[in-house]
């Protein structure tokens, strides 16, 4: 049945807004009349094509964490044996906004359209990607859709976590260094002029750190702007440059030779990966398929080369174990653990493993690598900090010299 969203009257003059479910525009009016509602705009929740009304663009409807939430409700509701028209229409009742409710309403009225929920979702690619949709798929062919949501709800939720303990691992450094180069350009731009030019008519020479302060200090405010422009142009044009596949693979390539940053990289990628991989092949999704799903979740295009060469391997018929193990970019853990997986007809619970424990490693060398940053930048700021206070000091200290 359609769903409809409204804007009525109520007794009391206030307006309401929701959705409705009716066959017509017409009967939708009726019922809300029936419900001593004043219907003052009625107006299709899914237009043609099951695109979402115009009203209703924008940003995305679900967020990250929001998606992970609504899964979890989504699949405790199932659980629970609730129908899944029933389930769908409680968390439409219960969205947060009016874009999430109509989303929500749409896909209900897809479901009780006879179109599977994986058939609704995937008219809303924007929302659910191919490979959520692909799991919902393969949750609904085998009869366990429940189980598979929340499978997928901890999917979602173990990205969040290693995510966010990246990002909060990068976060404190990040801050200390901007603002260790904004007090330096302070200090340099604006302190260390003012104060040389007290000893600007002085026939003495000055300190070789104070002539040096004030060299670099000349530059910055002369060519400082330009600099920041020439940085500006840089990070644009090479915004711009990513954008051709070439050079954004030769790029991603040499991003994963760096030192400490690279490893991080390849690391985080490689969780991402298995766990997707674990997660389609334990729903049940062919490994051709899962392989091809997991591979447009790499980030970096040359670990998605590499996948997708592995890819080709696996359809000529070689072992996933063997085929990884040919890409030098992943982690040996990772084919180690598909051998052991293949091996024992458990496959999907070794890839789980195999993310688990490469997730885990990624985030201990983060919070290791930010745990040396963090006093290495202080000490660097320190340090920086006292070289122009010395700027500063050594002509006064040596201007009481002269007058003594």
């Amino acid at each position: 049945m359609p769903a409809y969203s409204f804007e009525a009257l109520q007794a009391d003059g206030k307006s309401r807004t929701g959705v409705v479910e009716a066959d017509t525009a017409k009967a939708a009016r009726a019922l809300l009349r029936e419900q001593a509602l004043v219907p003052l705009a009625v107006e299709p929740v899914v237009q043609a094509g099951g695109a979402l009304p115009l009203a209703l663009g924008g940003g995305r409807v679900f967020s990250p964490t929001a998606l992970a939430v609504w899964t979890r409700q989504l699949a405790g509701l199932v659980v629970s044996g609730l129908p899944l028209e029933r389930s769908l229409s409680a968390l439409a009742d219960e969205a947060s906004g009016p874009r999430q409710q109509h989303l929500v309403a749409a896909l209900r009225a897809e479901v009780n359209a006879g179109s599977p929920l994986s058939g609704a979702m995937a008219q809303h690619p924007r929302e659910f990607s191919p490979v959520y949709t692909a799991v919902i798929a393969a949750g609904e062919q085998g009869g366990n859709l429940g189980a598979v949501l929340d499978k997928l709800a901890d999917d979602l939720q173990e990205r969040l976590t290693l995510k966010a303990r990246l990002i909060g691992a990068a976060l404190y450094p990040a801050i200390v260094t901007l603002i260790a180069i904004g007090i330096v350009i302070f200090l340099v731009s604006y302190v260390v002029p003012q104060i040389a030019s007290v000893f600007a008519g002085t026939k003495h020479a000055l300190p070789w750190l104070t002539v040096a302060m004030l060299a670099i200090s000349g530059f910055v405010r002369q060519w400082g702007w330009w600099l920041l422009a020439a940085i500006v142009a840089l990070t644009a044009g090479l915004r711009l440059a990513l954008k051709s596949p070439a050079f954004r693979l030769k790029f991603d390539a040499a991003w994963l030779e760096l030192p400490v940053i690279g490893r991080l990289a390849a690391g985080y990628n490689t969780a991402r990966f298995a766990g997707t991989l674990a997660m389609l092949a334990g729903a049940g999704v062919p490994i051709l398929r899962s392989l091809q799903a997991a591979a447009e979740t790499l980030h970096n295009q040359a670990m998605r080369a590499d996948a997708e060469d592995a890819l080709t391997l696996v359809r000529e018929g070689a072992p996933l174990a063997s085929a990884l193990a040919q890409k030098q970019r992943f982690p040996r853990l990772l084919a180690m653990f598909a051998r052991l997986g293949e091996q024992t007809g458990q496959l999907p619970l070794m890839l789980q493993r195999a993310a688990t424990q490469i997730s885990a490693e990624v985030q201990r060398r983060a919070l290791q690598l930010a745990t040396v940053l963090e006093p290495l930048l202080i000490v660097t700021m320190g340090v920086v900090v006292m070289l122009i206070v010395l700027a500063v000091m050594l002509p006064i200290i040596q201007l009481n010299q002269w007058v003594k």
